[in-house]
Order: C-alpha cells, then structure tokens, then sequence
C-alpha cells in the first residue's frame, strides 16, 4: 500500500465521510458573508443556510485564496507524520491558490531536504476537482506510488469533463458575469446559460437553452457527446449541485437510463464555488474525449 499523504482543499465538494473514509487531508478555504468570515480553521456556516441567504436575501458571500504562509503550516503538520506529500489542487485557471501552494513546498523542501511535495494542478473545479482526487485515491489503493499517480493525473488532466448549468442569471449580473439588461431578458424568456471549464482551467461560457428541464437534458446530451469515443466506460459520475438535490437526482436517472451508469457521488457546492455559482447551479463531472 501507497504511504503518501494525499491532500486536496475544500473546494473539491467531497463529503466529509469520504475524506475520513480515506484520510484525505482537505485545507479549507476562507469565504465571507456578511462582514464575517467562515471557514480555514474556522467555523463554517450550514450550507443550507448560505443558500438561503443569497437566494432570499440577496447575499453576495466573496471568498479568499489560501496563502503560502497557510500552505506551509498545514504541510508541515503533515510532515509529522509522512515523507511524501500530493497536493491536488483548484485549478489555476479560478484560483491563485496553486501557485501559493508551489511557493510553500519550495520553502519546505529548503527546511526539510528529506521531504517530497508534488503539487498538480487539477485544471478542475467542484466535484469535477472531488473526481480528480477519486481517480488519484483509487491509484494509491492500487499499490501505485505518488509519482506513478501524478503522472497518471497529469497526462489525463483534460479528460476530466466538467458541464454547467446555472439557475439565477441575476446571481452572474451581482457576480459581473452578465449584463443587467442580459439578466432581465434572459429571464423572461427563460434562458439557462451551458458553461464548462475549458483546458485552461476557466469556466467559460457555451451556449444558452430556454428552460430548466431543457438545461438540465442539455448536460445529459453533451455528456454522449463526449463518453462515446472515450476508451474507457465511466465506472463513476460525480454531480454537485447549488441546492438544488431534486435536479440533480433528476440528472443522474437520466444518465442512468441512457447510459447504464449506476455509480454516482451527489454533493451540495460548497460555499467557496457556490459564492460564485449561485443557488440552482446543476454540474456534471465524469472522464471524455474533450473537457
């Protein structure tokens, strides 16, 4: 068995039972609501109620990167314990966080000559970065070593697809992400914007249907779009969702009855991407031919 400690952060979505199951170790992320921040080594605010209030209230929660400084006090409690270190990290296209997380290894390997620390950048978001981690756990149960696993990772980086759809368009108009005009429009007509994180890690923007279920179907097509040439049958699908379990089990039975799938994960967002997903964000993760 593989003794690297495998680590991820808070904003890979995976359950707290999952992470004990395995001993993954997670550093969380800062995010702030009303002038008080949760989360780090904090306390972290029910996520139900952070829902709540961005959907009733109107709440617009902003969240912090993790610094090198803290990166380095977390790995060098894991040091205590472990000589090799493999840091999956949020994807560098959302998130300076990878970069803080290089700097801190870079100081720790100057103290500790012995120590090894790999960190890669997961080019990933939400459960989609919560697959990249199962994928790793999975190798490490197989006996493969921490370089054996990173390599793995890297060369399969863009097979980790990641489909988006997004309930509340005036949620991107607080966010900066559309226009006011963009926001009042698309809703009276019903439009649903499709995102996905392209292979620089970005979540962009790729195209627009009308209609919830309509949206939500979408997710189901693109994904046969992309799994039918892929070598190798997805065994597992994650799905995370911004409060919104009914739609997201809603996707899954349609997955299931096309695709004959029947291993899933289903997460609520966490607060760090739901502050800038918003509430009723629908997201679907799995392994094809393009992101």
């Amino acid at each position: 068995m593989s003794t690297f400690k495998l680590i991820t952060d808070s904003t890979a979505d995976l359950p707290q039972e999952y992470l004990d199951k395995y001993d993954i170790g997670c550093i969380k992320m800062t995010y702030t609501v009303d002038g008080q921040t949760y989360g780090g080594t904090g306390q972290d605010m029910d996520w139900k109620e952070f829902y709540r209030l961005m959907r009733e209230e109107g709440k617009l929660p902003t969240t912090s990167q993790i610094n090198p400084d803290e990166f380095k006090v977390y790995f060098e409690d894991v040091l205590k314990n472990y000589d090799e270190i493999l840091y999956l990290a949020f994807s560098s296209g959302l998130s300076g966080t990878y970069n803080s997380a290089l700097i801190a290894a870079d100081m720790l390997k100057e103290e500790y000559p012995n120590c090894r620390i790999r960190v890669v950048d997961s080019l990933c978001a939400s459960m989609g970065e919560g697959l990249f981690v199962h994928k790793a756990q999975m190798l490490k149960e197989e006996g493969k070593t921490m370089d054996e696993v990173a390599d793995w990772l890297n060369q399969h980086v863009l097979d980790f697809a990641h489909l988006v759809t997004v309930d509340d368009l005036f949620h991107l108009h607080r966010g900066g992400r559309v226009s006011k005009s963009t926001a009042i429009i698309g809703t009276l007509a019903g439009i649903k914007p499709i995102l996905h994180v392209d292979n620089d890690g970005h979540l962009v923007a790729y195209g627009k249907v009308r209609g919830r279920k309509k949206s939500l179907l979408t997710l189901v097509d693109m994904m046969e779009e992309r799994i039918k040439d892929y070598p190798v049958k997805n065994d597992i699908v994650f799905i995370s969702h911004g409060d919104a379990l009914e739609d997201a089990e809603f996707v899954k039975a349609e997955i299931q009855k096309r695709f004959g799938i029947e291993d899933f994960m289903i997460n609520n967002i966490g607060p760090t991407v739901g502050s800038h997903s918003g509430p009723g964000t629908i997201a679907l993760f799995f392994l094809g031919t393009v992101r």
